[in-house]
This record gives C-alpha cells, sequence and structure tokens, in this order.
C-alpha cells in the first residue's frame, strides 16, 4: 500500500515488481484486464439484449475497453466520468492520452490522471461518445441507489447511471439503456440521516 492516488500507487507497484520479479498486472491499460471487462459485456448482452444503448463510469478505460469491444456496434457504448478527473475527456480532445485533473468524489477509482494507450485506442473506434457528470450528481445517485434499491455502491460506481438521473443522458422515448454499476471501494458509507451505514 503506497500513496495517495492511482499514480502513487502504480508507480510503487511497478517499483516492486521490478525488484522482487513478480508478475505486473495493470489495473487497466493490459489485454487481459479488458478481456475480462469485456466478460461483463457479454453477459449484460444476455441479460439486457434489447438495450441500444450501454453507460459505463470510465477513469483509465479498461471496463469501458471491455464493454465497447464486447458490443462494437450492436449497441451504442457511453463512457461516463466525473467533471473533476476528465481523463477520457481530455484524451478524445488530444488525439491521444494526456495528463488531466485527478480529483472528484470518484477519486479512489476514477481518477488515474489519465487514460490508458491501449483503452484509448479501442475506446476512440468502439465507443459513441463520452459524457462527465458532476459530484453532486453523483453523490445523489449514490444515495438513491441506496434508498430505492438497498444498493450500496462506491461513488465511481455510480457515475454511469448519474448521466441518467442528471438528464445529462437524455434515452429516447421507448429506448432501453443499460447501465454499469461496478466498484468495491466503499466502507461504512454513511447515505444520509436515518439510513445508517452499510458496508459493502
Amino acid at each position: 500500500m503506497a500513496g495517495n492516488t492511482y499514480s502513487d500507487a502504480l508507480a510503487a507497484s511497478q517499483e516492486w515488481t521490478a525488484d522482487s520479479g513478480a508478475l505486473p498486472i495493470h489495473a487497466y491499460d493490459q489485454a487481459e484486464t479488458m478481456l475480462g471487462a469485456g466478460t461483463l459485456g457479454m453477459e449484460l448482452a444476455g441479460q439486457a439484449p434489447a438495450a441500444t444503448r450501454v453507460l459505463a463510469s470510465v477513469g483509465g478505460g479498461g471496463l469501458l475497453a471491455g464493454i465497447a469491444a464486447w458490443f462494437a456496434g450492436r449497441a451504442q457504448v457511453v463512457g461516463v466520468e466525473p467533471e473533476g478527473a476528465p481523463t477520457l475527456t481530455a484524451a478524445m480532445r488530444a488525439g491521444r492520452p494526456v495528463d488531466a485533473e485527478a480529483g472528484s468524489v470518484a477519486v479512489d477509482s476514477l481518477a488515474p490522471r489519465r487514460v490508458g494507450e491501449l483503452t484509448f485506442a479501442i475506446i476512440r473506434q468502439n465507443a459513441a461518445q463520452v459524457l462527465l457528470v458532476d459530484d453532486d450528481a453523483i453523490l445523489r445517485t449514490q444515495q438513491l441507489l441506496w434508498e430505492t434499491l438497498r444498493v450500496v455502491a462506491e461513488p465511481g460506481g455510480c457515475a454511469a447511471l448519474a448521466a441518467l438521473v442528471s438528464g445529462r443522458c437524455e434515452p429516447a422515448p421507448g429506448e432501453s439503456v443499460a447501465v454499469v454499476i461496478s466498484g468495491a471501494n466503499t466502507t461504512a458509507v454513511d447515505l444520509g440521516p436515518g439510513t445508517g451505514s452499510a458496508n459493502g
């Protein structure tokens, strides 16, 4: 365990693997990681075959790249990221991965500072668009998930649904939209007065 950001932890892990000879497994910018995420796309297609649009949160891009590669034109795949950590948005504007802000309430999972080189190439080819949501929308969505479904999700996992809740994504009448809620960076979450806390 090292550092306060993903970039700090990545640097520490790279140093450790170089010294120890351990097998490095990148959190997002590695073929095997994206292939694993692609299996989520496959399962989602089976569970929601009518979906014409799929929303997923994006940080480094591994999850979104895997899902986008699986659907590859069969459904519109949309990445959603916090305004305070616009890694994919910055890369799309620049035409390549570049450093971006690394803030927001979703910093634990969606703020690696830059999208991956491998993930960016796949996302640019297969994803329809990227949307930004603010922290208030993410937190409102986190509470909504708890109050309506009793689902405890980390802020990063709520970003994709926040695009719908906030109106940043407006489905066409009758359109079927699938939303990926993912992540495990939540413990003893306080979801407001009277709700107590829940561990996830």
